[in-house]
């Protein structure tokens, strides 16, 4: 290497205040979150309740305004990655599988706990409580709305749903046309790799949003929300809580036959930050980095993590719907039976793709509410605690998200078993920190190339 050029390693750090971990500014954003809410609450601050709510908004806006254009290229490019990897058809279908086992799964557990601790009763409320949300869910509207009327309201409506059919059937094409569509495919790409730079950056200020989406949640409801639907939040808490560690555990030790510790080493850093973004699109780059040093093939990762960030939830669409409709029923007096059980159960499989990652599991409740018969003003009686059961919901998600991918690897005998078993948690400023140095490095190296070439 030339004399003026250095490796990263070589720099001189020069003086830095250490950096202060990304899982302690999450707790710390937590715990002033709940503070400046109880705060904003109890004194009736009103520009701090308003300051908290934009703060939050924001940074929620900000996560949104990525989805869009992230999820069409991930999904573009993860299906071209496929052609990377052998037997790719069978992994898509061993993915879609554990997809729909580990849902069915879940919306058990969900329907057990509901029926055992009926959650509805004892609460106060009652069925004037409760209003009709603006949006809702039908099947008629979850099969018609898979195909778009255009390519433009999509993406300004954020029809998640659609972007992923508009970039599955982009993806297939590039595929089909081969050589020929190599600059769209190399295009992406580099769109793709663009976004999630944005990305990160946006990450980064997850402890600020947090401060905001919680304290705003605690100074317009207060403790007293959190009372009356006492039972209801720890079922869903609960109900997530078996899923993960739990149920997830299970598998990996039996079917993947892994040790499931060594899983939440190296999945933390996505299971936090999806619990405070609350969305699993969001979180969608720290998933993949999570899944990727899992021991995960990066060619399959790339297309099991998106496809999984858009279709797979647990949390949302299984465990959610299921106590939800059991206290809904309850409420207004509404009695179910095994046909009603069953149906819950269909809807969490065949119906979570509605769900669509992002923030709120509305369209999923209203899908399986409309399904059963129940009465839509049942979701305006959860509209209010949706917040703080947005977050175990969304973690339980992005968990099960990088879990499957583990598990087909595993059975198909693509996981690097040596990276699993060593793989850590990792600080989100220190992953980027290393590929802006892994980038740097390799530009580096180009240039020492270009002037180790004989005349």
């Amino acid at each position: 290497m030339s004399a003026n050029v250095k490796s990263a390693a070589e720099k001189p750090a020069g003086f830095r205040i250490s950096k202060i971990p990304f899982w302690a500014q999450i707790l710390g954003g937590l715990v002033l979150g709940v503070l400046l809410g109880w705060l904003a609450r109890s004194q009736d601050v009103s520009w701090l309740v308003t300051t908290l709510d934009k703060v939050g908004g924001i940074f929620v806006q900000l996560l949104k305004l990525a989805v869009a254009p992230l999820v069409f290229f991930a999904i573009l490019v993860s299906i071209t990655n496929l052609r990377k990897v052998n037997n790719a058809a069978r992994l898509a279908a061993q993915t879609l599988v554990w997809f729909m086992i580990t849902s069915l799964i879940a919306v058990g557990i969900g329907l057990t706990i509901g029926l055992l601790t009926n959650p509805g009763a004892g609460t106060g409320l009652t069925p004037k409580d409760g209003a009709a949300p603006d949006n809702t869910g039908s099947w008629i509207d979850f099969l018609t709305g898979i195909v778009p009327t255009d390519v433009i309201t999509p993406f300004t409506e954020l029809n998640v749903l659609q972007i992923v059919f508009m970039a599955a059937v982009a993806g297939i094409a590039v595929l089909k046309i081969g050589e020929t569509a190599k600059p769209i495919l190399d295009l992406s790409e580099s769109v793709l790799a663009l976004l999630q730079k944005a990305l990160w950056w946006v990450i980064r200020l997850s402890p600020i949003g947090t401060v905001g989406l919680i304290g705003y949640a605690i100074a317009t409801y207060g403790w007293d929300l959190i009372g009356k639907y006492a039972t209801f939040t720890a079922d869903i808490y609960i109900g997530c809580a078996l899923v993960m560690f739990g149920v997830y555990p299970l598998l990996l030790a039996t079917v993947a036959k892994v040790n499931p510790v060594q899983f939440f080493k190296g999945a933390w850093p996505a299971i936090q930050l999806a619990f405070v973004s609350r969305s699993s699109v969001g979180t969608m780059p720290v998933t993949q980095k999570v899944t990727e040093r899992l021991g995960v093939p990066k060619e399959y990762t790339s297309f099991a993590v998106p496809f999984g960030a858009t279709t797979k939830m647990d949390g949302c669409a299984a465990i959610y719907p299921a106590i939800a409709a059991i206290f809904v029923a309850q409420i207004f007096d509404v009695q179910l039976g095994i046909k009603e059980y069953l149906l819950i159960a269909f809807v969490s499989v065949v119906g979570s793709a509605a769900t669509a990652g992002l923030t709120g599991a509305t369209v999923m409740l209203t899908l399986t509410l409309s399904t059963l018969g129940l009465p839509m003003e049942g979701v305006g009686l959860l509209l209010a605690i949706d917040p703080i059961l947005d977050m175990v919901r969304t973690a339980t998600n992005v968990a099960g998200q990088a879990l499957v991918p583990v598990i087909v690897s595993a059975r198909e005998n693509i996981l690097d078993r040596t990276a699993y078993d060593t793989a850590t948690s990792f600080d989100i400023n220190d992953v980027e920190d290393a590929a802006s140095a892994e980038s740097e490095v390799t530009v580096e190296d180009e240039d020492e190339r270009k002037v180790a070439v004989p005349a």
